[in-house]
């Protein structure tokens, strides 16, 4: 799933393909928010993504990622 965070002040937004589901992105982003920690994500190749929870601007869900073969 395709998962795109917005962090205020930085003109570029968070682009990560993960492998959790939208309900555990949801739930790890309103526990971060809910305990003004930080937003702890793991792409799909082990690469971890960490933004402080009060600097979060939006996070942008995207549908599964589905398989491709060849170019885009």
């Amino acid at each position: 799933m395709e998962v795109k965070i917005g962090v205020q002040h930085a003109q570029r937004e968070l682009v990560l393909d993960t492998d959790s589901t939208p309900e555990d992105v949801e739930k790890l982003l309103g526990e971060a928010l809910a305990a003004d920690g930080v937003l702890h994500l793991k792409d799909t190749k082990g690469r971890a993504v960490v933004v402080p929870a009060s600097k979060i601007a939006y996070v942008e869900l995207g549908s599964p990622s589905a398989s491709t073969v060849g170019f885009r």
